[in-house]
C-alpha cells in the first residue's frame, strides 16, 4: 500500500536501508526465460550470471545471492514433476561465484548452500577461498531440506530428518564453519624465505566440535578469510526457521507479507536470539519480495498475468509478490523500513532480463532521491557495506585475555 514520503523539514534523515537480490535462472516465474530478453540459451555460461551481476553492482547494491538446490527443480514434492516447459539444470552456486568475484569490485557475493547434504569443512574451505579470491566480498546462504528425492541422492539416512532437527543440524553446521575460519589466526603464514618458515604452527588451531550432527577436528586447509568470518544468511518462510536466523546468521530473510506481520516476526527473531544469550550481536533482518516492476500504471500486474497465461497457472510464491512500479514499491520499502524494524531487502525479480534492471535504473535512483539510499559504495568488503565490524579470532590469544 503506498505511503506518503513526504517529511517535516526538521525530522531527523531516515536510515539508510540495504538492497539485495535473489539471481535464479531466468527470474523467479517459471515463464521468465519465454521472455525477451531473457537469453535462455546462455543460461549455463559464465557471461549470463557475470552480466547480472554488473547489473546489481552497476546499481550499488549490497550483494546477490546465487540459488542452489541438490535436485531438479521441480513442482511436485514427490520429485521431478516431468515438465519441460520450466528451467531444469545450474549451475554450482559457489563454483559461479567465484568465477564471477575476479569481474567484479564492490559488490558482495553470497552462495546458497544445502547444509543438509554438504560437510562444514568442504563449506568453510570453499567459501573462504571464495573471499579470498573476491578480497573480502563473500558471504554463505544457509538452507535446509527434507525433500526425500534429495535425500535419495546421497544414501546418508534411512529417511529425510524431520523439520526441527534440520534446523538443529543446521545451526550445528554453521557453528562448525565459523570455527574452521577461525581455526587459523590473522598472521599464521610467515611466509619468510631466509628462514624457510611458511607457518607458524601455533597458531593454527583444532576446532575439537563434537556434537549430535558433526564430529570436526580441524584446523581448516584454507587460511583465514579476509573478513575474518564471511556474512552468514538464512531465511525463514515461517516461524519454524526463526531459530536458525537467530542462533546462526548475520542477515535473516523474513517472508512477511505486510507490516504488522513483518513487525511481528521482527520481534520474535530478536526474542530468539536474546533468549540464546546473542542479544548484543548484531542481526540484520530483511523482508522477501518477488518484484515485477514497470513504470506504466498496470503494465506490471498485466506482464504477470501474461506470464500466469504462459505458464498455464497462477504464480505461486512462498514470499509476498509485487506488481507496481518503483515509486509504489520505494513507498512500500520505506513503511516496512521505517514502521517493521526491517534493515532491508532481498528482491526476487519475476524476470531478471525486465526486473533486474528495473530494480537498479527505476527503483534505486528513487531510493536516492528519497535519501533511503547510497549514492556509492562506502566500503570494499561485504562486512564493511552491511555496518559489521570484522570479529576477533575466537582463538587468537587476544581473545582469551589473562584474568
Amino acid at each position: 500500500m503506498p505511503v506518503s514520503d513526504t517529511a517535516s523539514p526538521d525530522a531527523p534523515a531516515p536510515a539508510p536501508l540495504h538492497l539485495a537480490v535473489s539471481l535464479d535462472g531466468a527470474g523467479a516465474h517459471p515463464a521468465a526465460w519465454r521472455e525477451p530478453g531473457a537469453r535462455p540459451g546462455e543460461l549455463f555460461t559464465a557471461r549470463y550470471w557475470a552480466a547480472l551481476v554488473a547489473e546489481a553492482e552497476a546499481g550499488l547494491l549490497d550483494f546477490v545471492t546465487f540459488e542452489d538446490a541438490l535436485a531438479l527443480q521441480s513442482s511436485s514434492p514427490n520429485g521431478a514433476d516431468e515438465r519441460t516447459d520450466r528451467i531444469r539444470g545450474r549451475l554450482d552456486a559457489v563454483l559461479t561465484a567465484a568465477r564471477v568475484a575476479p569481474l567484479t569490485r564492490r559488490i558482495g557475493l553470497v552462495p546458497a548452500v544445502t547444509a543438509t547434504h554438504t560437510e562444514p569443512f568442504h563449506i568453510s574451505k570453499a567459501v573462504a577461498t571464495l573471499d579470498h579470491v573476491s578480497r573480502g566480498r563473500a558471504g554463505l546462504h544457509i538452507q535446509v531440506s527434507g525433500l526425500p528425492y534429495e535425500e535419495r541422492h546421497f544414501g546418508r539416512r534411512a529417511a529425510p530428518l524431520a523439520e526441527d532437527a534440520l534446523h538443529e543440524e543446521a545451526v550445528d553446521h554453521v557453528e562448525v564453519v565459523r570455527r574452521l575460519w577461525d581455526s587459523w589466526e590473522d598472521d599464521a603464514e610467515i611466509r619468510d624465505v631466509a628462514t624457510g618458515r611458511f607457518v607458524d604452527r601455533e597458531k593454527l588451531h583444532y576446532v575439537d566440535f563434537r556434537g549430535r550432527f558433526f564430529d570436526v577436528r580441524g584446523p581448516s586447509i584454507t587460511p583465514r578469510p579476509p573478513q575474518g568470518q564471511p556474512l552468514v544468511t538464512a531465511r525463514a518462510a515461517d516461524s519454524a526457521g526463526y531459530g536458525l536466523i537467530a542462533r546462526s546468521a548475520d542477515i535473516g530473510y523474513l517472508a512477511a507479507r505486510d507490516t504488522t506481520a513483518a513487525r511481528e516476526a521482527v520481534a520474535a527473531v530478536r526474542q530468539v536470539r536474546a533468549a540464546a544469550g546473542l542479544a548484543a550481536r548484531p542481526l540484520h533482518l530483511f523482508g522477501e519480495l518477488t518484484v515485477f516492476l514497470d513504470e506504466a500504471p498496470g503494465a506490471a500486474a498485466a506482464r504477470r498475468a501474461r506470464l500466469d497465461e504462459q505458464a498455464g497457472e497462477p504464480y505461486d510464491a512462498d514470499a509476498p509478490v509485487f506488481a507496481g512500479t518503483p515509486v509504489q514499491l520505494a513507498d512500500l520499502l520505506h513503511a516496512l523500513h521505517r514502521e517493521a524494524g526491517l534493515s532491508g531487502f532481498r528482491l526476487r525479480p519475476g524476470v531478471l532480463a525486465h526486473d533486474l534492471p528495473a530494480v537498479t535504473r527505476g527503483l534505486v535512483p528513487e531510493l536516492q532521491r528519497r535519501g533511503l539510499f547510497r549514492r556509492e559504495y562506502e566500503a570494499d568488503t561485504l562486512r564493511g557495506l552491511l555496518g559489521l565490524e570484522r570479529p576477533a579470532n575466537r582463538y587468537a590469544p587476544a581473545a582469551h585475555p589473562a584474568a
